[in-house]
């Protein structure tokens, strides 16, 4: 055989051999690769933002020295975003992000590789979003660099931590709740506790032996799932010993925008491998905060609303300002800039609404522009900015348009079309041309338009002789004997409320005082002392408009109980939040539509939303 040949087949034996120890090695160790492939994720920016937009800069590891090179992880917790770099790097060195959802058991790695140029000592990654609130996930990120070696950081923010942190002992507890039932295994008694003030729980297992486990779940969408919540603080029982407990650990994340987190206890007993678990478990702080938390899983930061409804969108963020302002409770405040920037753009039809949005909130559907005019106005209240007063003037300017007094002698169109004058619409007209005059120095025009909206809606004929507001008015301004809907009763009595406090007329209140003792004793809007629409009796169901009119009306009400400090007023306001609380509460703080508790009640957001104004009410 000549030399070379066999040269050549020497070499293919060594490197066969070489590449088949190469993969037996990489089997064994982890490799910085991802471990699925990454799915853009946007919170308040779309992943690859510049770092040059970071808000802020933060160091929450210790830099990586990977052979004389930086690693860094940079954070920017004002956008809930992070990027890397790598620094006295050579050309071909590189850096990225891996991110995980798991709690760094799987990744998604190399996100934004970046490798140094020539004639460069250092380079740097895009920006990365570190959790993702829109899809219920909670992220760990770490910085990772490849220099004649791969090395990564300690991942950021393994901890959550509210007003505790996770792994506080129990000890410090400010209470012990035990908000569901324990469930048995073997004997054994599994229990899950809650410290409800400061939102954070633990499990404990007793009337046990030996290697008894005991831990927690936790979940970041009410239960569904738990990625990166299995097994928190999953502790053994010690020789000798009959029980033991976990540490406790926080169920909300407001650096990572997580709010409304579940727990559930769960145990092991030693010689078995099954587990059990109890019901899956939201602290309540308050009876108001515990709503709002669960209400704002399901809030889009991205798109800046909750999917997919307009104007139940502006009534919702109108309810957590109400929130806000009368709890002192600042977690959602960003929310207020992030729909306004998110939304006050030009939508085609189907986007947002199945009408267009036309820019500045306003579409075809007079009372949907309204709701959000009646939104920036509370907005403003609460944080001063001027520009949602303004954004608000806009809009009623807008619905100035169709005000029309060649039909019906007045009053505003409910559509662009010109096709209805209804309760809806005016009664939104009449709160906000007082509500904007109460707020522009030295307005004459919009008061003027307040009371000619007042006087006409009285002679409307849309008040019946019982004092209930019927839907709306007949081609022929007549009152057209339509459904009683609380928002209607609610948005009258909260128009007439505010222009009796601003012009002291007495009238005015007269006739706020008729619409709500109305509502009060007759059984189309109240049964047993309990609020309640029509969809909400017998096997009836209501529409995605109509699961949110009850919030509106407790607002309005609430806002005249307070002006008059009427104790009827006040006990009635009482009476819904006990009722709700007590009858239509899941152990996850979901409300339903029916406040009563009777089925079928259905829960989304939107019913969500619609018990935070009534467990706003109570509490102002």
């Amino acid at each position: 055989m000549p030399s070379h040949s066999f040269d050549i087949v020497v070499r293919t034996r060594l490197l066969t051999f070489l590449l088949t120890a190469a993969l037996a090695f990489a089997a064994l160790v982890p490799a910085a690769s991802p471990a699925s492939a990454a799915t853009q994720v946007c919170v308040l920016a779309c992943d690859t933002l510049d770092p040059s937009q970071a808000r802020q800069e933060t160091f929450p590891v210790p830099n990586k020295d990977l052979n004389g090179r930086r690693v860094e992880l940079h954070v920017s917790d004002a956008d809930d975003m992070a990027w890397a770099s790598i620094d006295n790097a050579v050309t071909g060195d590189s850096v990225w992000l891996d991110r995980s959802w798991d709690g760094g058991a799987t990744w998604e790695g190399l996100l934004g590789k970046a490798s140094v140029p020539s004639s460069w000592t250092g380079t740097r990654t895009l920006m990365y979003n570190v959790t993702d609130p829109r899809n219920h996930r909670r992220g760990l990120i770490r910085a990772c660099g490849d220099a004649a070696g791969v090395g990564c950081t300690n991942w950021a923010y393994p901890t959550v931590c509210d007003t505790l942190c996770d792994g506080t002992s129990a000890g410090q507890a400010a209470g012990d709740d035990q908000p569901v039932p324990s469930t048995t295994l073997y004997g054994r008694t599994i229990r899950l506790h809650v410290d409800q003030k400061n939102a954070m729980a633990w499990a404990s297992i007793e009337s046990g032996g030996a290697g008894d486990e005991v831990w927690l779940d936790r979940s970041w969408d009410g239960g569904s799932t738990w990625p990166d919540g299995s097994s928190r603080g999953r502790t053994g029982t010690p020789s000798g010993a009959t029980g033991t407990r976990t540490a406790m650990f926080a169920t909300r994340d407001p650096r990572g925008l997580l709010y409304g987190g579940a727990v559930r206890a769960c145990g092991r007993e030693a010689s078995h491998n099954e587990g059990s678990c109890t019901a899956w478990v939201r602290p309540v702080p308050t009876r108001a905060r515990a709503a709002a938390d669960a209400l704002m899983t399901s809030y889009d930061p991205y798109n800046g609303w909750w999917p997919s409804s307009w104007w139940n969108s502006a009534a919702t963020l109108a309810s957590v300002i109400d929130f806000a302002k009368t709890t002192g409770t600042h977690d959602y405040d960003w929310v207020i800039a992030r729909t306004f920037d998110r939304n006050k753009g030009v939508f085609a039809a189907g986007t947002r609404s199945s009408d267009a949005i036309e820019g500045h909130f306003i579409s075809r559907s007079i009372d949907d522009s309204a709701w959000w005019a009646i939104a920036w106005l509370d907005a403003y209240d609460y944080t001063g900015d001027s520009r949602y007063l303004n954004e608000a003037a806009t809009i009623a300017n807008y619905v100035q348009q169709y005000w029309d007094t060649g039909s019906c002698g007045g009053g505003v169109w409910w559509d662009r079309e010109r096709t209805y004058k209804n309760a809806v619409t005016n009664g939104q007209y009449l709160w906000l041309t007082t509500a904007l005059h109460q707020r522009i120095s030295g307005d004459t025009v919009w008061l003027q338009r307040a009371k000619t909206s007042a006087a006409w809606y009285r002679s409307s004929g849309m008040i019946n002789s019982s004092g209930l507001v019927n839907d709306g008015l007949t081609s022929s301004c007549a009152n057209n004997g339509s459904t009683v809907w609380s928002y209607n009763q609610g948005l009258a009595i909260g128009g007439f409320t505010e222009l009796w406090k601003t012009t002291g007329d007495s009238a005015y209140l007269t006739t706020a005082r008729t619409l709500a003792d109305a509502a009060m004793s007759s059984s189309q809007l109240t049964v047993g002392g309990v609020l309640t629409e029509s969809c909400d009796v017998g096997s009836a169901s209501c529409d995605d408009n109509q699961k949110q009119f009850k919030g509106i009306f407790m607002r309005h009400f609430a806002d005249l109980a307070k002006a008059t400090g009427a104790s009827g007023y006040q006990s009635y306001v009482q009476k819904q939040a006990d009722t709700l609380w007590a009858r239509d509460r899941s152990s996850t703080n979901t409300l339903g539509q029916r406040w009563a508790g009777t089925s079928p009640n259905q829960t989304d957001w939107r019913t969500q939303a619609s018990a935070l104004g009534a467990l706003t009410a109570a509490a102002g």
